[in-house]
C-alpha cells in the first residue's frame, strides 16, 4: 500500500515537474532524454549533478538541485538557446530546434525528482 501511494505521487510530482512554467507542457521527455543523453550527459553527467567526463571552472550546474529546479521553464530555455557567459555552457540555439529545447527542459525536470528514481 505504501508503495502505491508512493508511486503515485511521484507521478504527480513528475507531471508538475514537467509542466512548471507552462513551456515544457507540450514537451517530448523521452526525446528530451535522448536529446540531453546524447548532448549534455557528458558535462551533467547521467543523473544532471554535474559529475559528467568533462571538468570546468566554474564547475557545470547541477540540473537536480533546487535552485536549478525553482528557475522558470523560459529561464532553463533561455539558457539552453543562449548559453551563459564566462561559463562553459554555450549556446544550442545554433544546434537545438525551439521544440528540442523543450523536450530537454522537460528532461531536465524530471532530473530534479532525485537520482534515486527510476527516469524514463
Amino acid at each position: 500500500m505504501k508503495s502505491k501511494v508512493l508511486f503515485s505521487f511521484l507521478l504527480v510530482l513528475i507531471f508538475v515537474s514537467a509542466t512548471r512554467g507552462g513551456y515544457a507542457k507540450e514537451a517530448n521527455v523521452v526525446q528530451g532524454k535522448s536529446l540531453y543523453t546524447n548532448l549534455c550527459i557528458r558535462c551533467h553527467g547521467v543523473d544532471g549533478r554535474g559529475e559528467g567526463t568533462m571538468k570546468f571552472n566554474p564547475p557545470v550546474a547541477d540540473l537536480s538541485s533546487p535552485v536549478a529546479q525553482q528557475k522558470l521553464d523560459a529561464s532553463l530555455m533561455k539558457t539552453i538557446h543562449d548559453g551563459r557567459k564566462n561559463t562553459a555552457m554555450g549556446a544550442w540555439k545554433f544546434v537545438l530546434s525551439d521544440e528540442e529545447i523543450r523536450d530537454v527542459t522537460a528532461y531536465v525536470r524530471v532530473l530534479g525528482i532525485g537520482a534515486s528514481q527510476k527516469l524514463p
